[in-house]
């Protein structure tokens, strides 16, 4: 069962990832690409990664620009899940 993180495992958790905030019981990030194409490959490819997690992220694309807030809704905020989601989702960058 997941439930609410701390404020403490929030702060670890953008000490070692400073490219999310937090704001408003989520935690966010831009992503910026070089066109539309690969913003909507990059979309796909965390559709897909979020199916497979069962936890699915609010999301805006707008050209080359995607923009991810994570939280669950069911438990007021951010959890493991979120957490999770998004060090996947850095993964899917970074490799």
């Amino acid at each position: 069962m997941t439930s609410l993180l701390e404020q403490h495992q929030l702060d670890h958790f953008i000490e070692k990832n400073p490219s999310w905030i937090i704001d408003n019981k989520a935690i966010k990030k831009e992503f910026k690409f070089y066109n539309f194409i690969e913003a909507f490959g990059f979309m796909t490819k965390v559709a897909l990664l979020s199916e497979k997690m069962d936890h699915h992220p609010d999301w805006q694309n707008t050209y080359n620009r995607v923009k991810i807030n994570l939280t669950t809704h069911d438990k007021g905020g951010i959890t493991t899940n979120d957490i999770k989601l998004a060090e996947s989702i850095d993964k899917l960058i970074n490799t």
